[in-house]
């Protein structure tokens, strides 16, 4: 593995409850809606892997791989996506849903009533310091949506695309082909979530530590996958 590096700034070795684990970040190609995702794992991944590694799979690249993404060219932002815009805070890292076709995207993924009840909630609780309602009425697939911005690799700098579709699913899929637990996650700078994961033995508390300090990297590192193993 010596020919695995981390993504600079990042560190290949976490220890989380005592126990060291190496995280392998894979550089691929740009993944599309073309590819088969376990020939995509076979071919970057099958040379290193071992047999208790895990795979961890950035959700992006799965909900790209589902057909998911959008051109925004394509995507008509009604008059409420532009309305509830308002409610929105924008974060510096990332668009989530802080744009008018990704809002677009919310209403159609969550529905109106709750994507309003929502904004509510996170209006009342926010003043009193209590965070992440908003997503934890609106779902964890409306928390991955994502959209264009500068730092994203071409062509989806000018997409929006929504979290991947039953992602628990398709981790279990992806294990049974490759023999090795699956789980999909959504980190960037400022969290982390467990999307899909092939065995629901699988912590996502654990697998949050083990990815707290993003080692995919946030911006252009190019590397969706990662293999994560426990150093004995």
């Amino acid at each position: 593995m010596e020919d695995i590096l981390p993504n600079q700034g990042k560190n290949l070795i976490i220890e989380v409850a005592g126990v060291k684990y190496e995280r392998y970040p894979f550089k691929t190609h740009v993944i599309s809606d073309q590819d088969n995702m376990v020939e995509v794992l076979k071919k970057y991944l099958s040379s290193y892997w071992q047999p208790d590694d895990m795979i961890f799979i950035s959700e992006k690249i799965v909900a790209i791989n589902q057909g998911r993404a959008y051109p925004i060219k394509d995507i008509h932002p009604s008059k409420l996506a532009y309305f509830l815009l308002k409610f929105v805070h924008k974060s510096p890292y990332g668009i989530g849903i802080a744009s008018p076709w990704t809002m677009e995207l919310a209403i159609r993924e969550a529905g109106y009533p709750k994507l309003f009840l929502g904004l509510i909630a996170s209006a009342i609780t926010k003043p009193f310091g209590i965070k992440g309602v908003f997503y934890r009425i609106c779902g964890k697939t409306v928390a991955a949506i994502d959209g264009p911005a500068d730092y994203v690799l071409p062509p989806y700098n000018k997409y929006a695309k929504l979290g991947p579709l039953h992602p628990d699913k398709t981790a279990k899929e992806l294990k049974e082909a490759i023999n090795h637990e699956v789980v999909i996650i959504d980190a960037n700078d400022i969290g982390v979530s467990v999307l899909g994961k092939s065995n629901k033995d699988i912590s996502d508390k654990w697998a949050c530590a083990v990815f707290k300090d993003n080692p995919l990297g946030q911006t252009n590192q190019q590397t969706p996958l990662c293999l994560v193993r426990k150093i004995k």
